[in-house]
């Protein structure tokens, strides 16, 4: 596992082309609570951002024009064709409806989590042993998948943004197989107002799930690295 110093704000980040807002455009599939925290932290952060749902686009308008404004509400189809970057925040057992080969090719970004009680028994997910980003990602065996976004709340994902540098920024899990799509998100973490801590694998990253060490916790950087050096001690 890789870390940028919590204490030296990572200005590289800020130069990377593909996170400059006009570079870059987003697809959130997703409407949700954490689908629109998420929407709305890309949207004031400067990203171009589509967003999908599973109804018709033109009645997720009404919606989006209140709770997502400059958000463009698209099939899912149409909203992951032209985009650079897709964040999957729908219930995991409405993942099987997306056609994996909508995102071939795709840097994909996992936000969900495995909840037995809402999403049943899906068969791979109630693995011990696995994380659930890693089924996502034998499932979407053509995209480049990254976790992000899952271990935090989405009541408390956007009014805990901060400036780089300041005091109190937190830091942000970005865990992924290729290096490439891990620094592509994490530019959009950090860009959004936190601290990227990039994990070079999705293997271990059961830390990062409900009942794991780092779920649900407002950790900085430092913390954050402290609990995926236990977790991936290998990485």
């Amino acid at each position: 596992m890789t870390s940028s110093p919590a204490d030296t704000p990572d200005t590289s980040l800020d130069q990377t082309p593909a996170a400059a807002s006009e570079h870059l455009h987003i697809a959130v599939v997703g409407a949700g609570k954490a689908g629109t925290a998420v929407a709305r932290s890309l949207l004031d952060a400067g990203y171009r951002v589509s967003l999908s749902a599973s109804g018709d686009p033109q009645a997720l308008a009404l919606m989006a024009g209140i709770i997502t404004p400059g958000a463009e509400p698209k099939w899912t189809r149409d909203a992951v064709a032209d985009t650079d970057l897709v964040i999957l925040a729908l219930p995991l057992h409405r993942l099987h409806l997306v056609d994996p080969a909508l995102l071939e090719g795709k840097v994909v970004v996992d936000a969900m989590n495995y909840w037995p009680p809402v999403d049943g028994d899906i068969p791979g997910f109630a693995a011990k042993d696995l994380g659930s980003s890693e089924v996502v990602q034998e499932m979407l065996p053509g995209a480049a998948v990254v976790k992000t976004f899952n271990h935090t709340g989405y009541s408390t994902l956007e009014p805990d943004r901060r400036p780089a540098g300041h005091p109190e920024r937190l830091g942000l899990a970005v865990a992924g197989n290729q290096q490439d799509a891990v620094a592509l998100v994490s530019a959009v973490v950090h860009r959004i107002g936190y601290d990227p801590v990039p994990v070079a694998s999705l293997a271990g990253t059961l830390f990062l799930q409900p009942g794991g060490s780092a779920f649900g916790a407002r950790l900085t950087a430092a913390q954050l690295k402290e609990l995926a050096l236990v977790a991936v001690p290998a990485i």
